[in-house]
């Protein structure tokens, strides 16, 4: 049995760890290539997400309505 609890990554076959300062860079060269929504899609987006979740929303409390009045008809 081996003992891997003492194992660095390296070791282990891992890749070493990115220091802090390198990680930082790369995470802001990356947002650097983020295409960014206008604020005419946002607004939109919005609306479509809004929307979605009432119509989910009432889907959701029609079943629970529904299904409560069943249940208090089949055991009440």
């Amino acid at each position: 049995m081996s003992d891997t609890r003492s194992r660095t990554p390296v070791e282990s076959g891992g890749q070493p760890r990115t220091p802090v300062g390198l990680f930082i860079r790369q995470v802001i060269a990356e947002l650097r290539k983020v295409v960014w929504p206008t604020q005419q899609q946002v607004v939109t987006y919005f609306f479509v997400v809004l929307v979605f979740v009432a119509v989910m929303m009432a889907y959701v409390a029609g079943l629970d309505f529904g299904l409560g009045k069943l249940m208090f008809a089949v055991f009440g």
